[in-house]
């Protein structure tokens, strides 16, 4: 609960021991701001009466949900959707999607926890589509 600032001006939320057991702050935008301060008036509620874990995600009975479990929820809420997802696809359609929207390679590196550029490098590569799509603008 300690890493989530999803009130005033420092929205952030910190990854003590991400991808690579790096420390690291991510700002958070106004949509999962709102989401979060939902999840949290919901938890207090919920949990009002009882000692819980100090987890942000905790399961029904108050205690920390496991990175496992968390993937879990995820696929089912793909399955329920007609969906394949994992919390690893989501993770990559962010980075993805920063890419592709001209976001600048070091800010993506930087988001993703990444040492290397190289790494992050994965996600500007080109599909079959872009190809295709390059080729096509040739004609107009």
């Amino acid at each position: 609960m300690d890493d989530v600032f999803a009130v005033g001006r420092k929205t952030t939320v910190i990854v003590r021991a991400g991808k690579g057991d790096h420390y690291r702050e991510i700002p958070l935008n106004s949509k999962v701001c709102e989401v979060l301060l939902a999840w949290i008036a919901e938890r207090r509620q919920k949990f009002a009466d009882r000692e819980i874990s100090n987890a942000f995600f905790v399961n029904p009975q108050g205690n920390a949900l496991t990175t496992s479990s968390i993937d879990l929820i995820v696929r089912k809420v793909g399955q329920s959707c007609g969906l394949e997802l994992s919390a690893h696809q989501l993770r990559h359609s962010l980075l993805t999607n920063l890419v592709r929207n001209k976001k600048d390679i070091v800010l993506v590196a930087d988001i993703a926890g990444h040492k290397s550029l190289n790494t992050t490098r994965r996600y500007a590569l080109p599909t079959v589509r872009d190809k295709e799509r390059a080729l096509e603008e040739l004609i107009d």
